[in-house]
């Protein structure tokens, strides 16, 4: 039994650490090779590289928030919800394997969020996507990484309702 509960940290642990690393690399990449505001393409202009420091949360927002608003609202509750989530992780051993997934996904984004956050006072963000009908706003692989996780909690929270059997209903006399 100890060895099972040593595996699934390990696998769990290393799931974090490759979302969050790989979030990391990309960002240290593109914070040494690529100028603020610099557009490169990749894809004919429908995918393209934009270096953007980001001081608020999604799409900027809260970036105009007072310094000690910021702090607890961008820095302090995430910090709460991503304690818990480890805590969530490694304190339940018989959650589905899927949702172990999608929390190590949505955890390790938001660990390398946070940590951009902490340690550059802002998260680097450089992936744009623009399709004419359909644009994104610029993010980062961990944000590709939180939308993963949630995504399987989604498919697997519809696939539950679909599954779940009507419970029996008797009539009363």
């Amino acid at each position: 039994m100890l060895q099972f509960k040593n595996l699934r940290w390990s696998v769990l642990v290393l799931l974090l650490t490759i979302n969050f690393g790989c979030d990391q690399i990309t960002k240290n990449i593109v914070r040494e090779r690529i100028s603020e505001y610099e557009h490169i393409s990749i894809i004919k202009d429908r995918f393209t590289l934009t270096k953007v420091e980001n001081s608020g949360a999604f799409l900027s927002l809260g970036d105009q928030m007072p310094y000690i608003f910021r702090l607890i609202i961008l820095t302090g509750l995430p910090l709460l919800f991503l304690g818990y989530g480890l805590y969530f992780l490694f304190s339940k051993p018989n959650l589905p394997i899927t949702f172990q997934i999608a929390v190590c996904c949505l955890v390790g984004g938001g660990i390398g969020n946070l940590y951009d956050r902490i340690v550059h006072g802002s998260v680097t963000d450089f992936m744009h996507m623009d399709f004419h009908i359909f644009q994104t706003g610029v993010f980062n692989f961990a944000d590709i990484s939180i939308m993963i996780g949630v995504i399987i909690l989604l498919i697997q929270s519809i696939k539950g309702k679909i599954n779940k059997p009507e419970p029996l209903q008797t009539e009363v006399e």
